[in-house]
């Protein structure tokens, strides 16, 4: 029979074991939870949206929404933005549905003419699941019947070209993935009555890569690249906001 020393030393290493355990669940816990409300950082534009909301005059407003494609273009190309009335709401490495998570508060509730949607690549990339063309084009799709029914003009815009330099290796034909996917989107803009801008074209090379005067990683954009994308989504933009005059 134990005696009551080893009785007190067993319920102790027990006690501490199962503190171990409990303090791991609830650190592993805590972990993935951050993790996961970090992925839809939903809160990225809440300052800057309620200071745009405080202004009384936003006519013509323009939103443009997105990637690390739309968050970059307002960092090189500042001015551009400042002295058109148009507004920035991207975000590095967010897929099709996160935009569409955060497309209310960071589109339509800040009341714009026209929304310019840029999305599709991050979604090949594989950021938040394998990627399945058709969930990418429905996302595309919600945000798109979601501006129209608030009375938001719609453009939606092409995938950037790229060969995926660097990315996870399992991850094959992305130049073909972009080339299918953007025949979608001019697709559906198209039955829909949507503006729809091709990027694509004007920036892909020969090896169906980004051409190399236009990026720095084979992804995103330089000031040039912007330069080349700035009066093409300009003309839609024009066309869009003389309809609504």
């Amino acid at each position: 029979m134990m005696s009551k020393k080893k009785i007190l030393i067993a319920i102790t290493i027990l006690s501490v074991l199962l503190n171990c355990i409990t303090i791991s669940y609830i650190g592993f816990d805590y972990y993935t939870n951050k993790r996961n409300k970090d992925i839809f950082r939903l809160n990225s534009y809440s300052w800057a949206n309620k200071q745009l909301n405080a202004k009384t005059h936003n006519e013509n407003r323009v939103v443009f929404i997105g990637n690390s494609i739309t968050e970059n273009w307002t960092h090189l190309r500042y001015t551009f933005f400042k002295e058109n009335n148009y507004v920035s709401r991207g975000i590095g490495g967010q897929t099709s549905p996160l935009l569409l998570l955060r497309f209310r508060q960071d589109v339509i509730e800040l009341k714009p003419k026209v929304v310019v949607l840029n999305t599709g690549i991050n979604d090949i990339a594989e950021n938040t699941g394998e990627y399945d063309p058709v969930f990418t084009l429905d996302h595309i799709k919600s945000m798109a019947q979601l501006a129209e029914i608030n009375g938001i003009k719609v453009i939606l815009t092409s995938v950037l070209p790229c060969r995926g330099n660097g990315w996870k290796g399992h991850i094959t034909d992305i130049p073909e993935k972009i080339i299918s996917l953007n025949e979608e989107i001019k697709a559906y803009a198209e039955a829909n009555n949507y503006a729809y801008v091709d990027y694509y074209t004007s920036m892909v090379d020969d090896n169906l890569g980004m051409k190399a005067e236009y990026t720095f990683d084979g992804l995103h954009p330089t000031e040039k690249g912007y330069e080349v994308m700035e009066p093409l989504v300009q003309k839609a933009i024009k066309n869009l906001i003389n309809q609504t005059q």
